[in-house]
C-alpha cells in the first residue's frame, strides 16, 4: 500500500470513534490493516488497533468478532478494557456480532477507556468485574450502545402546542424530537433537594412527514423553542445479551457525584435480555450510582429476564442544608420513549430499606414493568403513560407524577401506599389512574395506617405548572391486607392528607390544586373488616364524588 493510500485509509477509519456519555470525552479509536500481527496499543493517548489482512478475512467469514481475538486475557485480574474498545470498534466498522469468550472474567479497571457496541453483543457467560475504587472519569461509561446516526438541529420550528398533531419537517424517516425552551422552568422542586427547576422539555417520535406518535404526544404547549433536534431511529433491533457483571462499589465522600461507569444506552430499538449485575464493597459511605443500565434520549428499549441490586444508601446534607439520602439506582431513563422492563428481579430484599429503590426517571413516555420483582417504580420528573402489570413492588413502591393513563395490575404492593405522588414536584398526575386486581400490603404488613394514594401539596409553591390530582381514580378488585393495624386504625383511606393545614375555606392556596372529580370503587376488600374511607381530611377531599357501587 502506498503512502498517499495509507494515508487516505487512515482518515477515513479514524471517523470511527467511540462516543462517551454525554459528559465524557469522545474516544477515537484508529484500525488500520497492516501486513503486521493483530494488536491493540495507545500512541499518544490513543487507542490503535492493527488488524492484519489475514485476520481481517477470517473475522468477515466467521462474521463475529471475539474479544480473545485482540489478547483479552480474562484472567479476572488483567485489565481488558482497551481490548474491549478495540474489539467492538472492529466489530462496527466491519459490521459483525461481538461474543465473549464463556468461562472468562474480564477486568475492568478505573481507565477511561468506553467501549461503543453498534452490534448484536453477546457477553453469554462471561464474567465482567468492574472496579470503581479508582477511577480516572466516573462520569464514562464501561459501554455505550449508540447509533450511526447524529442529531440535527430544526431551525424553522419556534412554536409547539400540547397534543399537535404534526411537525412541519421533512425528515429522512422516523425521528425522534426533542425540544427545549430555556425560558421556561419547570419541575421547581420542593423540600430538601430544593432547586430551581429544568428547562421546559419534550421529548417525541414523528414519522418522515412529521406526524407525531399519537401513543407518546406532546405533553406541553411550547411559546418559544431554544433548541429542537431530530435523531433519526435505527429500525434495525439490536441485541445485548448475557452477562455476569459485578462492580466493586466506590469508596468516595458521601455527596452527590454521581457514578456513571454503566451500560448507556443511547440508540432506539434495543434489546438487554439476561443480563446480572451485582455490587460487592459497600462500605460505610460512597458516591450513588446513575443506573448500571442507563437508557437516555432514545426510543423502543426493552430490558427482559435481567437481574439487578439495589445500592446501598447514603445520606449527605442537602440543598436544604439538612441530611438527605440520597437517590443511587441500578436502573435509570431520561428523555426516552416506550420503556419495558419485562421478568427483571433483584439480587436484594425487596423490602430492605436499607437499599434505595432500584429505578429512577425523567422525562418518559410509555414505561411498563411487566412480572417484574422490583423494590420501586419511580417518574421522578415525569411520566406520560406508565403501567405496572403482573409484579412485585417492594419498601419504595410507585412513585410517580406525570400525565395520561397510570395503570396498575394484577399486582403486589408492599410500599407505604400503592401509588406516592411525589410531593417535591407537586403531587401531580394530570389524567386517569386505574389499580385493577391487585394486592395492597402496606409497609409490607408492618401496623401501620396506609392510604392508597399518597402525597402532599400545601398550594404555596410554584412548581412551573399547575398540579393536578388524578381526574379520575378507578379501583377493582383490590384486597387490602391490613390485619396488622395499629391500634387506633380507623380503616385504611382512599387519600392521605395532602394538606392538614387545609381544614375549611379559610385556607388559600396560591397556587389551586385541581382535585379528583371521581372515585370508582368495585370490590375492595379489607383482612380487618374495616371500611374505606375517603381520607383523614375529608374537607379537603369533599368533592370528589364517590361511586362505590357493584
Amino acid at each position: 500500500m502506498t503512502k498517499h493510500l495509507l494515508l487516505t485509509f487512515l482518515l477515513s477509519i479514524t471517523a470511527l470513534m467511540t462516543q462517551g456519555q454525554n459528559k465524557g470525552s469522545l474516544e477515537n479509536v484508529v484500525i488500520t490493516s497492516q501486513k503486521e500481527k493483530t494488536r491493540v496499543y495507545t500512541e499518544n493517548g490513543e487507542l490503535r488497533v492493527n488488524v492484519s489482512p489475514k485476520d481481517v478475512a477470517r473475522l468477515k467469514a466467521a462474521g463475529l468478532v471475539r474479544y480473545s481475538d485482540f489478547g483479552a486475557r480474562g484472567n479476572g485480574k488483567t485489565d481488558d478494557s482497551e481490548v474491549i474498545a478495540a474489539a467492538h470498534a472492529v466489530a462496527n466498522r466491519y459490521g459483525l456480532s461481538v461474543k465473549a469468550d464463556e468461562g472468562a472474567t474480564y477486568y475492568i479497571g478505573g481507565k477511561e477507556r468506553p467501549a461503543v457496541i453498534q452490534t448484536d453483543t453477546d457477553f453469554g457467560t462471561a464474567a465482567f468485574i468492574i472496579d470503581d475504587t479508582e477511577v480516572e472519569n466516573r462520569n464514562a461509561s464501561i459501554f455505550t450502545v449508540s447509533s450511526d446516526f447524529k442529531p440535527f438541529k430544526l431551525e424553522t420550528i419556534t412554536s409547539l402546542k400540547r397534543n399537535q398533531e404534526k411537525i412541519d419537517a421533512s425528515l429522512p424517516g422516523p425521528c425522534l424530537i426533542t425540544v427545549t425552551n430555556a425560558n421556561v422552568k419547570q419541575y421547581i422542586r420542593f423540600g430538601l433537594n430544593q432547586n430551581n427547576g429544568s428547562s421546559q422539555t419534550d421529548i417525541f417520535v414523528v414519522d418522515k412527514t412529521g406526524k407525531v406518535d399519537k401513543n407518546a404526544p406532546i405533553i406541553w404547549d411550547f411559546d418559544q423553542i431554544t433548541e429542537i433536534s431530530a435523531l433519526p431511529i435505527d429500525e434495525k433491533p439490536l441485541k445485548i445479551t448475557g452477562g455476569r457483571f459485578t462492580t466493586i462499589a466506590n469508596k468516595a465522600e458521601s455527596k452527590y457525584t454521581y457514578y456513571d461507569r454503566n451500560i448507556a444506552i443511547r440508540r432506539s430499538n434495543v434489546l438487554v435480555e439476561g443480563l446480572e449485575h451485582r455490587i460487592t464493597g459497600e462500605g460505610d459511605h460512597g458516591a450513588p450510582y446513575s443506573g448500571f443500565i442507563n437508557i437516555g434520549d432514545c426510543a423502543h428499549v426493552t430490558v427482559r429476564n435481567t437481574v439487578l441490586t439495589g445500592h446501598k444508601m447514603y445520606s449527605t446534607i442537602g440543598a436544604a442544608g439538612k441530611p438527605v439520602s440520597m437517590g443511587t439506582y441500578d436502573l435509570l431513563a431520561n428523555r426516552a420513549l416506550n420503556v419495558s422492563f419485562v421478568n427483571c428481579t433483584q439480587t436484594n430484599d425487596i423490602n430492605d430499606n436499607t437499599y434505595w429503590g432500584i429505578l429512577g426517571s425523567n422525562f418518559c413516555k410509555n414505561m411498563l414493568y411487566d412480572h417484574c420483582t422490583l423494590s420501586r417504580f419511580d417518574a421522578h420528573q415525569g411520566v406520560a403513560n406508565a403501567t405496572i402489570r403482573n409484579s412485585t413492588l417492594g419498601h419504595m413502591g410507585i412513585n410517580a407524577i406525570g400525565s395520561g393513563l397510570l395503570l396498575v395490575e394484577n399486582s403486589t404492593i408492599r410500599g407505604r401506599s400503592i401509588v406516592n405522588l411525589r410531593s417535591d414536584y407537586g403531587s401531580t398526575w394530570q389524567g386517569e389512574l386505574v389499580i385493577r386486581n391487585c394486592q395492597f400490603v402496606p409497609a409490607d404488613g408492618k401496623p401501620v395506617s396506609a392510604p392508597l394514594i399518597s402525597g402532599f401539596y400545601s398550594g404555596q409553591h410554584d412548581f412551573g405548572y399547575t398540579c393536578y390530582m388524578p381526574e379520575r381514580i378507578t379501583i377493582e378488585n383490590l384486597r387490602i391486607d391490613d390485619s396488622r393495624h395499629p391500634d387506633n386504625y380507623q380503616g385504611p383511606a382512599i387519600f392521605a392528607n395532602f394538606n392538614p393545614d387545609m381544614t375549611d375555606n379559610s385556607y388559600q392556596e396560591k397556587f389551586p390544586y385541581v382535585k379528583t372529580k371521581e372515585v370508582i370503587l368495585r370490590n375492595v376488600t379489607t383482612a380487618s373488616g374495616k371500611t374505606l374511607r375517603i381520607s383523614d381530611n375529608p374537607f379537603m377531599f369533599r368533592d370528589v364524588k364517590v361511586n362505590a357501587g357493584q
